[in-house]
């Protein structure tokens, strides 16, 4: 089934690691993929405008179905694959009630720490402010204190929405990058021991960021967050 399904790809892409650990978490290995790069501007070619007209990685195709929006590519995996591999949705209405809303919050995290991180790219040089950075930053603060909320009434050991889920599938690329960009581990300590408990899982091991071992940090964006 897996070799009917091809991904295009960003290395370092939280929505593109999303869809990654969903299929080693739903042993769909072997499956076609091509790493592209999103500085020489490979995700706005031809080859990606035919499954993805956003000119957006993750670009995912199984068979003659088309789904890119990262969170909506695992929600298809899991449905699809429901018997294989883990279970990724929870039965108890109150846990997959909770799954469902730690998931689509993940969405948020991304934009506002890209908001920071590739903020130099994002915004034209003329345009650049830096009050606008420091408004940014401080959105971003507010978007990640509440996770640290979020995971002060999480059980020790346990995940996002009690078993490891989509919620985690979604939200841990977002958590491993900020870390990468120097999160403080002081000012974040829930944080900081959620990806701890998740860095070394299969799933997230076998599809790490294949820039990331060449170049375990990035920049310091995030080191006064």
């Amino acid at each position: 089934m897996a070799k009917s399904m091809m991904l295009l790809w960003g290395s370092g892409s939280p929505p593109c690691w999303r869809v990654m650990i969903a299929l080693e978490e739903k042993k769909l290995q072997g499956y076609k993929h091509k790493l592209l790069s999103f500085e020489k501007e490979e995700h706005k070619s031809q080859e990606v405008l035919e499954i993805n007209p956003r000119a957006q990685l993750p670009a995912f195709k199984h068979g003659d179905i088309i789904v890119n929006e990262s969170c909506a590519a695992c929600l298809y995996l899991e449905n699809r694959f429901k018997s294989q591999g883990s279970k990724l949705i929870p039965d108890s209405p109150a846990k997959q009630a909770l799954m469902y809303q730690r998931m689509m919050e993940g969405v948020h995290l991304t934009d506002k720490l890209n908001s920071v991180v590739y903020y130099d790219y994002l915004v034209p040089e003329e345009e650049r402010h830096d009050s606008a950075l420091k408004r940014n930053k401080e959105a971003l603060t507010t978007e990640l204190q509440l996770w640290e909320g979020y995971l002060q009434n999480v059980a020790a050991g346990s995940y996002l929405a009690g078993p490891f889920s989509l919620a985690d599938v979604i939200v841990f690329p977002n958590i491993a990058y900020a870390f990468r960009f120097k999160l403080s581990v002081e000012r974040y300590p829930k944080l900081a021991k959620y990806y701890s408990l998740l860095k070394d899982r299969p799933s997230i091991k076998a599809s790490w960021p294949s820039q990331w071992f060449a170049t375990p940090q990035g920049d310091d964006a995030l080191k006064d967050v």
